[in-house]
């Protein structure tokens, strides 16, 4: 065990699955939305759901679409800093069976009128997961730097990604792929032992049938 795991994070408010958790999943919302939202609608379930005003889930949730993060002391102005920034923030408790009791959903809405809707879990000491990413079912912890994909599946887009990392010297940890069907939409997230250049990035968004490319630094 690490003593992160004795102690737990640094952060702000009661509960680490509760505040700063929660925290961290709209922190990796906005990171992987790659913009600032004009409107965030949010639905916790089980005993997020439950509990989420007397353990400032609702705050942490919305601090973390703003890019606040869990030991920011902004954490407790949350609402109105959104206010300020003009983002609407909306948060509806959920009585839905869902399979975690720590379970948000989040849709954000850009000024271009772009949007993303993501499903994450916290999992106890500022853990958390990322399982669904516009329907698309993921696993994002936020605990390495990761690469994402958006592409049409077809031959070759794999290949074509990890040759341009393999030319950089970039070693892959973690990759999984998902897709809604054969020849269809696909997410491809890749954790690696360093950061993907920017030039490197700007190569892979130029590969035909790659939609968006991200990446994402550990939170």
């Amino acid at each position: 065990m690490s003593m992160f795991d004795i102690i737990g994070p640094v952060m702000i408010g009661p509960s680490s699955s509760h505040t700063a958790g929660a925290a961290r999943i709209g922190l990796m919302a906005r990171h992987i939305f790659h913009e600032e939202p004009v409107e965030a609608r949010i639905t916790v379930y089980g005993s997020f759901a439950k509990t989420y005003r007397g353990h400032g889930t609702d705050r942490a949730l919305a601090a973390g679409i703003l890019g606040i993060a869990a030991d920011d002391v902004r954490l407790r102005r949350a609402f109105e800093i959104a206010a300020e920034r003009h983002v609407k923030i909306t948060v509806m408790p959920s009585q839905k069976d869902v399979n975690h009791p720590n379970t948000a959903r989040i849709r954000l809405i850009g000024r271009t009128g772009k949007e993303l809707e993501i499903l994450g879990v916290s999992l106890g000491g500022g853990k958390i997961e990322i399982r669904e990413i516009n329907g698309f079912e993921a696993i994002l912890t936020g605990e390495e730097p990761t690469l994402m994909t958006f592409h049409h599946d077809k031959p070759g887009i794999i290949s074509k990604v990890t040759t341009l990392l393999a030319a950089e010297g970039i070693n892959v940890s973690t990759m999984r792929v998902f897709r809604s069907g054969k020849y269809e939409n696909a997410v491809m997230i890749v954790g690696t032992d360093g950061v993907v250049p920017e030039d490197t990035v700007a190569e892979m968004k130029n590969i035909d049938g790659i939609n968006t490319v991200i990446t994402i630094l550990p939170l």
